[in-house]
């Protein structure tokens, strides 16, 4: 009798060819990824110059200089633009799938349906972004005169790894919620209004009542604040706020964030009706 052998998937091969499979999209419509490409190189332009006024007024806020603040704003730039290469495009098309019906072919294959769904796609405009964020953080650090360590460099990288994590799973539960309401519109809205917060070094929210709050529900609740703040302190040699327990806030928030909207993605696949029911 046959012995019958369970299928196991390679899953950095199927992701090497959604890779592919996206880079040759890319290059077909070459003229959407130039536009893509340019609107990113002008923003980031815009936030430069816009710092730069500002900084021509003032020494410091709150404790970071200029290039200090640049060195925040690329880090924060590094992590938004892996999340909206990698994730973006593919939690904004689960909505699609829904309502084409084509998420019957997605759970048919032989692969964790998430894995499929939040990996299908690379948006390489947003590559740009990433290059740009790791060229102002050199030259930042030029500009400061610190000396990276090896420790140093692994620390930041494995922050900005967790970064990204953490911005996945908010994103991934979100889209979720489309597998029961059909149609989530809101999913570019709600990553504005949490990457807004992200922008600015988490003590610049401690200046009033409001700003307390703010600190404080983004920094121990939703720690938005921390998967930024934290990486470019460590990397600038700045002392962390309130102290070194972030160091285990982060990582720790991330990984229950990962598992909640793990739970949340396969509760809310249990409820998908397919297109042929």
């Amino acid at each position: 009798m046959e012995q019958q052998v369970a299928f196991r998937p390679n899953y950095l091969r199927v992701w090497l060819m959604f890779f592919r499979n996206s880079l040759v999209r890319a290059m077909m419509f070459r003229g959407h990824f130039l536009i893509e490409t340019l609107t990113q190189t002008f923003w980031i332009a815009a936030q430069l110059i816009l710092f730069e006024i500002i900084y021509g007024k003032v020494g410091e806020i709150k404790g970071w200089s200029q290039y200090e603040y640049f060195a925040f704003l690329a880090t924060g730039m590094l992590i938004n633009g892996l999340v909206e290469a990698f994730f973006m495009p593919n939690c904004a098309n689960l909505s699609e799938l829904i309502r084409t019906g084509n998420m019957d072919f997605a759970l048919l294959k032989p692969i964790d349906t998430q894995f499929l769904v939040s990996f299908e796609t690379v948006d390489f405009a947003m590559i740009n972004q990433v290059l740009i964020s790791l060229g102002i953080l050199g030259f930042s650090l030029w500009k400061l005169g610190v000396t990276v360590t090896l420790l140093g460099a692994v620390m930041y990288l494995l922050l900005v790894v967790l970064g990204v994590m953490f911005f996945y799973s908010l994103m991934i539960a979100l889209a979720s919620t489309s597998i029961w309401m059909g149609r989530n519109q809101s999913l570019y809205e709600f990553w504005f209004y949490i990457t807004v917060f992200a922008r600015y070094p988490q003590n610049f929210y401690r200046q009033a009542t409001g700003g307390q709050f703010v600190w404080f529900a983004f920094s121990f609740i939703l720690p938005v604040l921390l998967v930024v703040t934290v990486p470019a302190r460590i990397l600038l040699y700045k002392p962390l706020e309130p102290n070194a327990i972030v160091l285990v806030i982060a990582p720790v928030a991330t990984l229950i964030c990962l598992f909640v909207s793990r739970k949340i993605f396969t509760w809310s696949l249990s409820h998908y009706r397919s297109a042929s029911s």
